[in-house]
């Protein structure tokens, strides 16, 4: 498994990943309440199809062949490259995170577009930041639920399975960040943006939960996929 770990990030993933994820987490910190907090999230899941699972050094090099090719076994492949997507994740939220403060600090010194008038964001504020990032860690979880099987049906369904797991999260993302608050709010039911910081650790703890036994099951049904793909 070392050596595969090894192989994904020296060989298989495409240096402009790296650029990616160093680069979009600095998306939170723009002063705008025009657009979700929640929009940065969505552009890791570009490294998928674009320059790293095919659509660019994967498909023009046969990765998955060689890969297949080599005294490895087929879900050894398919576990190795679902823990590169999982720390491309972690290395993704934990950037974003780090930046939250500095983004908060700046989003606060903002003058409203109308004085007298309070700046209102839309869906969640970053306020509510521990809330928003386990609605994502989910979300991911299900956009990798959504790609891998298909992907990995018969390793070529780049366009497919990329068409499906972004209009799922961008969907998903819409419902729960956007949506959501916005009616709970007008309805007076509860104000999802100001949950207590201990009720929002503990949806975060629960959706990593969500996304450890997700990933599990995209791995076994994506493992069982490719055993049965004759290259």
């Amino acid at each position: 498994m070392k050596a595969l770990l090894y192989k994904e990030f020296k060989l298989a993933m495409h240096p402009m990943c790296y650029v990616f994820i160093a680069a979009f987490p600095l998306m939170i910190l723009i002063p705008s309440t025009t657009y979700p907090v929640t929009i940065g999230f969505i552009y890791v899941l570009s490294c998928y199809p674009v320059l790293f699972l095919g659509a660019n050094k994967g498909q023009q090099s046969n990765d998955l062949l060689y890969s297949t090719l080599l005294p490895v076994r087929k879900k050894d492949i398919v576990l190795a490259r679902v823990i590169t997507i999982i720390i491309m994740h972690a290395a993704f939220c934990l950037l974003t995170s780090a930046l939250c403060p500095l983004g908060m600090m700046i989003r606060n010194n903002i003058p409203p577009a109308n004085p007298g008038e309070q700046n209102v964001d839309v869906g969640f504020s970053l306020n509510s930041y521990v809330l928003v990032l386990a609605i994502v860690l989910v979300g991911y979880a299900l956009a990798d639920l959504i790609f891998f099987p298909i992907y990995y049906k018969n390793g070529k369904s780049i366009v497919l399975s990329t068409l499906m797991m972004i209009i799922g999260f961008i969907v998903y993302l819409g419902i729960f960040t956007v949506a959501l608050p916005m009616v709970l709010k007008e309805v007076g039911v509860i104000n999802l943006d100001t949950l207590p910081i201990y009720i929002q650790f503990i949806a975060l703890g629960i959706a990593l939960l969500i996304y450890a036994l997700l990933h599990v099951f995209v791995y076994k049904v994506s493992a069982k996929s490719l055993e049965k793909v004759d290259f």
